[in-house]
């Protein structure tokens, strides 16, 4: 019996003339994510999808979890291929579904028939399947409101499929059909989530993290890069940038005023980022931010750090709680990597009483204070690239 995975899309869907880009895009992301499971044959027609198996032995468990975390996706299912006759797929439907069947209690059948030179109109095709499933498995009984089990049958243009249980995909867009955004990623539980926001708008995500030497460990940069590798699940290759920051923080506590650190440091970051971001052919930076979490995170604050860029800033998190994001964070696998006790830069030579309110010209003076660019320059000509691909 011939199996296939069926891949519904979402809002590409109503992508108009622009359809067939993200098509594209969205079938070549399923193909690098599915190549070391086998050979398979990717086509698409009506919205859909088809991911069809070219071995036998081929492992539509591992195919439907891969695909199920791509973003562009709004439900995928196993199905099983009948010919466009009834009694191929009522005697299909019977083997194919037994298992499933044969322990739940309720059911009902749903048709949806794209091919109108199907002789069976849908209602028919739904009452006729349901008597035949009724009579092979007497512990059904059919519930349309709230069945334990829905059996579809799609009549298409070369063939029928019958399925029973459609799986929610990721949603969003395709990676990479937005551009591509630079991710200032600490080792917390926010940024990881932010990126995957970005990522299911279809964002191409590059990673940037900042390191500070002895006062952060190896295992804290170990950290994040295992948040990287998490990440590829669902955001594809990750080029991640590492960018030595010792000197310009130690620079930052002998000469700028204490109340100023962080907001110093947040500033610094993002002139850092945007640099390698141009030359990474990054469009925009993406942060973790959410209003008022800590004191670098106040609108006041928020405004002062964005006063030294250059390229638009995305923070998705701006308006969520930490109830949420942890939400997030665990649904998407980071939330144990990101709360590994390895401290990350952000919290070296941290401010007794930082600025909640800071004034833009009280800021731009005391670092103006100190000639940062060459350190800056430093810095950027001394970051290293890691690349993080879907490894599995």
């Amino acid at each position: 019996m011939k199996e296939i995975v069926l891949v519904k899309y979402g809002e590409m869907a109503l992508k108009g003339l622009n359809k067939k880009t993200f098509e594209d895009m969205l079938t070549k992301n399923i193909k690098r994510r599915i190549k070391s499971l086998g050979r398979f044959i990717c086509t698409s027609a009506q919205s859909t999808l088809y991911i069809t198996p070219e071995e036998d032995n081929a492992d539509l468990s591992e195919v439907v979890d891969r695909v199920g975390k791509i973003f562009g996706i709004a439900a995928l299912c196993r199905a099983c291929v009948c010919e466009k006759d009834f009694d191929d797929i009522t005697e299909k439907s019977v083997d194919y579904l037994s298992g499933i069947l044969s322990t739940a209690s309720s059911f009902k059948v749903t048709a949806k028939r794209a091919d109108k030179s199907f002789p069976m109109k849908s209602p028919d095709i739904c009452r006729e399947l349901g008597g035949v499933l009724l009579e092979r498995f007497p512990n059904l009984h059919v519930d349309v409101n709230n069945p334990e089990i829905t059996v579809t049958v799609e009549i298409r243009d070369t063939n029928a499929y019958v399925h029973a249980e459609n799986i929610k995909g990721a949603g969003g867009l395709p990676v990479g059909s937005s551009g591509k955004a630079m991710l200032l990623l600490s080792g917390g539980i926010d940024s990881p989530v932010a990126g995957w926001m970005m990522a299911k708008r279809g964002v191409h995500i590059a990673a940037i993290h900042y390191v500070s030497p002895p006062y952060t460990s190896e295992r804290a940069q170990l950290k994040v890069e295992q948040l990287c590798e998490k990440l590829t699940d669902y955001c594809g290759g990750i080029g991640f940038y590492c960018v030595p920051f010792t000197e310009i923080q130690e620079a930052i506590k002998d000469n700028c005023p204490e109340e100023f650190f962080t907001i110093i440091m947040r500033r610094l970051m993002m002139e850092i980022a945007q640099r390698i971001a141009a030359k990474d052919g990054c469009l925009a930076l993406i942060t973790g931010e959410s209003v008022g979490q800590v004191a670098s995170q106040t609108m006041s604050a928020i405004a002062c750090t964005d006063a030294v860029c250059r390229i638009p800033v995305f923070r998705p998190l701006i308006g969520m709680d930490k109830t949420e994001i942890i939400e997030i964070s665990r649904k998407i696998d980071t939330f144990e990597t990101s709360t590994l006790p390895y401290e990350d830069c952000c919290t070296v030579f941290t401010p007794r009483h930082p600025k909640v309110r800071p004034v833009l010209a009280d800021v731009e003076k005391a670092q103006n204070s100190f000639d940062f660019e060459p350190l800056i320059a430093e810095a950027v000509e001394k970051t290293e690239l890691k690349i993080f691909n879907f490894s599995r």
